[in-house]
């Protein structure tokens, strides 16, 4: 395999050479440019470089490829396209030594050196170059001045092979240029072997070249750079995005690597890589080892703590947490050591997330003073962000203030500031991989003000238009999203269609997969529970308790259904004693307000449910203050509507009916149809209750029961709209009730026989 001189950059040679000869047409300039300029530029540097990785060119430009650049384009000879002007040139090309010519005549497009402009200014020679000549800084000089530099370092074995593979990358045009050219010795590999003098032309054919066909075309572009060049894209692609090698790139790669005599070390990153993305934890010590055994063998100590920062990721993915911050203190320690900026910040703000991801495990680094509390880390790495001109690391940072105001239930305006703060640097510094982070946690503070129309119209921003600068980890909290979102309008099925549809490319890392199946059970989870199918819900809370969630975002809804679950079950004592654990360790955790929150607001509402209206009312009234001073409205609302429900067991239904009527735009805005049927239940059973204090047969007292039949039956549709059999059920016997008692006994009737169909179907579906 050649260290960088390959067939196709021959081609790309003669397309140079073919534009410097002025023959190429104005309309076909751009064109010709397009086609030729990103294979001499790094893999980074263009999209169409990256596609062209992706359907397996390997940054090299095949003969079909040429074709299709050049033959519809008319050249400057009449009659002649580019594409046959680019034949005329490669089989102009017929021996050995007109290779060495070919690679000769590349100084004419270059310019002269100054002694060389020199020596002509006294000769006298003015003339203006014949051929047009390009800049020895420009991309086309680089590439033209490297390649006669490797060529020139050439061995006689390497420049032989060079020139067969040449053959074979050629060989393909055979038929064209026969028709095209159909004088005698027009198409021989050799022009030597068309001499009259040479007797034994098919003797020496089979000596020199009898394993021409037997090339691989496949690698017949495949330098050691070239292949160096495609790791490190690969390496780059897999580090931003998170997501393993697809199969054929995996096979691909392979192939490309035993054809070559040596192994670059980075191949052994990549598959550390793909091994631990597919949780392969054996073979990704293994391939981490081996390659920094190699980098440090041929370099220097510098590389070590990134060494030991990638083993630290490695051992938290793993659930080693001890290992993991041993690790990163040692890369902490090397980077200050060397002076590692990049490095340190990188490091410190890792320990950050981690001791926010797990509190209690992670305790000791609060103990040790590398980070000090969550305000001190958070300045410290904006300041050596700043000082260092790490962009990326300081819009984190700024997300990652304006999340622990969230979580710690701050002012609001303060977290939009900090989001636009990032996305200002973001776009005035190109960074666009943090814009995903910016879109998801803006989406997450309208979701807290009850804005979910805004919130939604974010995430679907991110999938449209920022797909391709978003990991794999952002994409799939994105989709995850929103199928939570299309579950909470009762689009259950829409939902879980969703996270079936993701792109199973993504789901290929071991981490991204365990994440969607927990998504996927959650969901599933509460469909269950909303047919009123406890065997299938506690079937579905088996498998999330088996394998936990280290996420608490993902944890908390697991932790919430275990507790209705109990209450399904009318085991009230079992629901109060879990709230109580998980409530305790929220607390020891310093979670999210909002979880707090809304676990007092299951305690109230589990404490009416069982009689215990004084005490359930006390606590809905924290868990609403709480609420109000976070701005988390739809938590709000849900305990207000729990506070409301107290009320109506105290009988206090004029109260409950004014908070439930000022409360229910902001509860119909937040597009919940499960919050928004129990508040209509709510208010349907205060404006019951009111007409029950009223004297018998009086015009309020009627109007009272109209208004929340009424109400009844709009709870009765958010209720189907959910297909929440319970609330249906209960929805319709109350109305039966209400109708029966106004004399409505067909209506009633009805109401019956429809509660009747719901529940034979509803034990129909468990039974099946």
């Amino acid at each position: 395999m050649s260290r960088y001189l390959t067939a196709p950059k021959v081609g790309l040679l003669a397309l140079i050479s073919l534009y410097g000869d002025s023959v190429v047409p104005m309309i076909a300039i751009v064109p010709l440019l397009s086609f030729v300029v990103p294979f001499l530029l790094p893999p980074q540097a263009t999209a169409r470089r990256s596609l062209s990785c992706e359907k397996g060119n390997f940054l090299t430009s095949s003969i079909s490829d040429v074709r299709e650049a050049t033959i519809l384009h008319a050249s400057g000879i009449p009659g002649r396209t580019l594409w046959d002007l680019f034949l005329k040139k490669l089989w102009e090309i017929n021996s050995f030594d007109q290779l060495h010519v070919f690679f000769d005549s590349l100084s004419l497009l270059l310019p002269n050196r100054l002694e060389e402009a020199q020596k002509d200014a006294e000769v006298g020679d003015l003339s203006l170059p014949s051929r047009m000549r390009f800049s020895r800084n420009s991309p086309f000089g680089v590439f033209l001045r490297r390649a006669q530099l490797e060529f020139t370092r050439l061995q006689l074995h390497d420049s032989i092979t060079l020139w067969k593979s040449f053959i074979s990358y050629r060989n393909p045009t055979l038929p064209t240029w026969r028709r095209r050219n159909p004088g005698p010795g027009q198409a021989n590999y050799d022009i030597n072997l068309a001499e009259p003098e040479v007797d034994v032309q098919e003797d020496l054919r089979l000596i020199l070249y009898r394993d021409i066909m037997e090339v691989d075309h496949r690698q017949l572009g495949n330098s050691t750079e070239d292949i160096e060049k495609l790791l490190e894209f690969q390496r780059d692609r897999m580090q931003a995005t998170g997501i393993r090698l697809t199969e054929d790139m995996q096979k691909r790669l392979a192939e490309m690597i035993q054809a070559g005599k040596n192994v670059p070390a980075l191949f052994h990153y990549v598959n550390f890589l793909d091994t631990w993305k597919c949780g392969d934890y054996p073979s990704s010590f293994d391939n981490l080892h081996r390659f920094y055994d190699y980098t440090m063998y041929n370099r220097d100590r510098t590389f070590y703590q990134y060494a030991v920062l990638s083993l630290a990721i490695l051992q938290k993915d793993f659930g080693c947490l001890p290992e993991a911050i041993m690790a990163m203190h040692e890369t902490i320690s090397a980077a200050r050591e060397n002076k590692d900026l990049g490095c340190l910040n990188y490091s410190l703000s890792w320990l950050h997330n981690l001791s926010k991801a797990y509190p209690t495990e992670v305790d000791e680094i609060q103990k040790s003073g590398v980070l000090g509390n969550d305000r001190e880390a958070l300045v410290f790495m904006k300041a050596k962000a700043k000082e260092s001109g790490m962009w990326g690391l300081l819009s984190t940072t700024l997300l990652s203030e304006a999340r622990l105001g969230l979580v710690n239930g701050e002012s609001v305006s303060t977290a939009l500031e900090n989001v636009m703060k990032a996305s200002y640097l973001s776009l005035m510094k190109n960074v666009p991989s943090a814009v995903a982070s910016e879109l998801l946690i803006h989406s997450s503070i309208f979701s807290r003000l009850g804005v979910s129309c805004v919130a939604w119209s974010l995430e679907e921003l991110l999938l449209d238009c920022h797909f391709e600068h978003s990991s794999g980890e952002e994409i799939l909290h994105a989709e995850s999203k929103r199928a939570c979102a299309m579950a909470l309008k009762g689009r259950h099925g829409d939902a879980l269609a969703r996270m079936e549809n993701i792109d199973p490319g993504l789901l290929r890392t071991l981490k991204h997969k365990q994440y969607w199946r927990t998504c996927m059970n959650v969901l599933k989870l509460q469909h269950a529970l909303y047919r009123d199918d406890l065997i299938a819900a506690e079937h579905f809370l088996s498998q999330l308790q088996a394998n936990p969630p280290p996420d608490r975002e993902m944890a908390f809804p697991i932790m919430v259904f275990e507790v209705n679950v109990q209450v399904r079950r009318l085991n009230y004592s079992n629901a109060i004693v879990l709230l109580e654990k998980h409530a305790e360790e929220l607390q020891a955790e310093d979670a999210d307000i909002l979880f707090r929150i809304l676990l007092m607001t299951l305690k109230a509402q589990i404490y009416d449910q069982a009689g215990i209206s004084q005490k359930a009312f006390s606590i809905a009234i924290r868990a609403a203050s709480l609420a109000y001073k976070a701005r988390l409205l739809p938590a709000l609302w849900q305990a207000v509507r729990v506070l409301c429900q107290v009320l109506n067991s105290l009988q206090e239904f004029d109260s409950a009916s004014k908070l439930l009527r000022a409360i229910m735009p902001q509860v119909l805005e937040c597009e919940d149809c499960e919050l928004a049927a129990a508040t209509l239940h709510a208010l349907a059973d205060a404006h019951i209750g009111i007409a029950g204090q009223m004297a018998d047969g009086s015009i309020k007292q009627k109007e009272h029961m109209t208004r929340g039949s009424g109400y009844l039956e709009i709870s009765f549709d958010e209720f189907s709209r959910g297909n929440n059999i319970r609330g249906q059920r209960e929805t319709l016997a109350k109305k039966a009730t209400i109708l029966h008692l106004n004399g409505d006994l067909v209506l009633a009737n009805d109401c019956a026989a429809r509660y009747l169909a719901i529940l034979k179907t509803a034990n129909d579906e468990v039974t099946m």
